[in-house]
């Protein structure tokens, strides 16, 4: 018998098998003539009233545009009744996260992405709300009342945050999921989505967005969780076949998959005894094939074969661990089944992680004091399973770590911080929304001083911001970014000698920082003395002026993003003058410019297409 003959019976096996399963998928289609048919005849017996509720409370989120002393565009407002909607535009009283757009990936001070993350994990910022009621969610509306369509995925949680008693399993699920698409038009609208059901009650519901096809801020206003008390038992036993997923086929097709299994390996690999090519490819290149793969594909693959798992096992795999997107399910089980395999990771990151007990400090411990020794990036953005005893173990067991983020870890103590400055090799800090002190942070400064990026932005616990300032500018002479967005006390002492210690600034963020003023000269200081400058962000600063654009102008002529919302002293000429002496702007935020109307905004983008000019707008 040709060799052939038996792999042309197997495909022609799989061929009938697949007809099959089309066949079978148009008969029940033409038993269902649309998915309102078949929700039409599942409704639930006995009939529940249904419970309809707006959030609570805001239980955590990762970043906002706000201040932590107020109310104003915060992820706070979403607790509540709607403020705003059905009104568009933009208002103090929505919700809105700290970033939109690409512009922040193409900053000086944008972190290189992971390897190995999967494509279906998009999300970048979050929030978790809680409601008053456990129910069985039959919706989820969202009101969104500027820029909408940032939300990708929407989650319920079976913990009740309100119950006194800590459950013995936290499982989350994801009710709707959507990569990121673009909407058309900025007005409000209600976000109704098609969820699934589940068989658990929640009270605890996550918003997950991306914002990157946004052409400015999302504004959210309110969360509405419709479900009923008891469980619903489906009437009818009709399956919408876009829901099932491949496992549930197979256990259907036992008997089809058995026959193929039989032949394949009776016929076709009687003679295969050792692992084929395989045995044959360089050992490197079998490595490059794998980096190809998820992490959850490798660990499958793992079970394979001793050659594979050999591969699979490799430390050299796992040089770049991304464990973010597997945040729902990891914990301390899934860290020590990785331990051995990541004693030459590099990058890690553990950002979303963790919370709600499911990584404990004991067993983040354990994994360090393996797998710490050659770190160099560590991400642990809204960890809240950190404490001060999570940074002194970092601290001594990261001694080659040169990358920390703690963004939003708003949990960590006061004290924790000052392990920090034991990590004298530290290039990037991120501290944004932290309860960092002044005497921690003037210690890191003091023994950091190879610091190139530094993010202190809303870190409300510091008391004299020029104090600050003026240790930088004394210590950290490789500065590249610094972000002091909100910070409320700075002047323009402090900017002086920021300024004068830290020329090689490429990123300033100074948003929100009321206690600055133009007539000092400290914005046209900042351009003079600093002329890398790509990044200037003066937002709602309403003293900047003609002279200070100007200065800009003249001075930074690599300028790429200029942020100046807010400000009532621009003229439509000097911002003409800094486009045309600026060749690299791509972001112009003009929004709230009183001297700036539609029609500039018209003209200028006619005349400098390849810039960006933003104009908001309330209505």
């Amino acid at each position: 018998m040709s060799p052939v003959f038996p792999m042309l019976t197997v495909l022609t096996m799989f061929y009938y098998i697949c007809l099959r399963r089309r066949a079978r998928t148009a008969t029940r289609g033409e038993m269902m003539n649309s998915r309102r048919t078949i929700e039409s005849n599942s409704r639930t017996l006995p009939i529940n009233s249904e419970v309809v509720q707006y959030a609570k409370e805001v239980l955590d989120f990762s970043s906002h545009y706000g201040s932590e002393n107020s109310m104003s565009y915060t992820m706070w407002n979403l607790a509540g009744i709607p403020n705003v909607y059905p009104s568009s535009g933009d208002f103090t009283q929505a919700a809105v996260f700290r970033t939109y757009g690409t512009w922040w990936n193409q900053c000086p001070s944008a972190s290189l992405p992971f390897r190995r993350t999967p494509q279906n994990f998009q999300s970048q910022d979050y929030v978790e709300l809680a409601f008053e009621e456990p129910v069985y969610p039959t919706a989820v509306h969202v009101l969104e009342t500027y820029h909408p369509g940032a939300i990708i995925r929407i989650l319920a949680c079976s913990a009740n945050p309100y119950s006194p008693n800590p459950p013995a399993e936290v499982r989350w699920e994801i009710l709707w999921s959507e990569r990121p698409t673009k909407v058309n038009t900025p007005q409000a609208r209600q976000f109704k989505p098609y969820i699934k059901q589940i068989n658990f009650p929640s009270n605890l519901i996550r918003l997950e967005v991306n914002s990157t096809l946004l052409d400015y801020y999302t504004e959210l206003d309110a969360v509405v969780l419709h479900g009923v008390k008891d469980r619903p038992v489906l009437k009818t036993s009709l399956i919408d076949m876009n829901d099932l997923d491949e496992e549930d086929y197979e256990e259907k097709d036992v008997c089809g998959m058995e026959a193929l299994s039989k032949q394949f390996n009776s016929a076709a690999l009687r003679e295969w005894t050792n692992n084929g090519y395989f045995d044959k490819l360089p050992y490197e290149l079998i490595q490059l094939i794998l980096t190809h793969l998820t992490l959850p594909d490798l660990c499958r693959l793992a079970q394979t074969c001793k050659l594979l798992y050999q591969h699979c096992c490799d430390p050299l795999q796992y040089t770049h661990l991304n464990l973010q997107p597997y945040w729902a399910k990891l914990n301390d089980t899934s860290l020590e089944y990785l331990q051995s395999r990541c004693t030459l990771v590099q990058w890690l990151n553990l950002s979303w992680t963790g919370n709600r007990g499911f990584i404990s400090v004991s067993g983040f411990g354990r994994f360090l004091k393996i797998c710490g020794s050659e770190l160099v990036r560590l991400e642990l953005a809204c960890g809240h399973f950190l404490n001060e005893t999570c940074l002194e173990i970092i601290s001594e067991m990261c001694p080659n770590l040169q990358e920390l983020n703690l963004s939003s870890c708003d949990k960590l103590p006061p004290q924790a911080f000052n392990h920090i400055a034991k990590l004298c090799g530290l290039k990037r800090l991120v501290l944004y929304r932290t309860k960092v002190e002044q005497t921690a942070l003037l210690s890191i400064l003091n023994f950091c001083s190879e610091l190139q990026h530094l993010s202190l932005g809303s870190c409300v616990m510091i008391e004299d911001y020029d104090v600050i300032a003026s240790m930088i500018g004394a210590k950290c002479k490789k500065l590249r970014t610094l972000d002091l967005w909100r910070c409320k006390n700075i002047t323009e002492n402090g900017i002086a000698e920021l300024a004068s210690g830290c020329q090689l600034l490429e990123e300033l963020d100074l948003g929100w920082c009321p206690t600055l003023q133009s007539s000092t000269g400290c914005f046209a200081n900042l351009a003079r003395r600093l002329p890398n400058l790509q990044k200037l962000f003066l937002t709602a600063n309403r003293s900047v002026c003609d002279t200070d654009i100007e200065e800009l102008a003249n001075n930074c002529s690599r300028l790429r993003q200029l942020d100046i919302l807010g400000t009532r002293m621009v003229s439509p000429a000097s911002l003409r003058k800094l486009l045309e002496s600026c060749k690299s702007l791509s972001l112009l935020d003009v929004s709230f410019c009183s001297q700036i109307d539609n029609r500039v905004v018209l003209e200028l983008n006619a005349s400098f297409p390849n810039v960006f000019i933003k104009k908001s707008f309330t209505q």
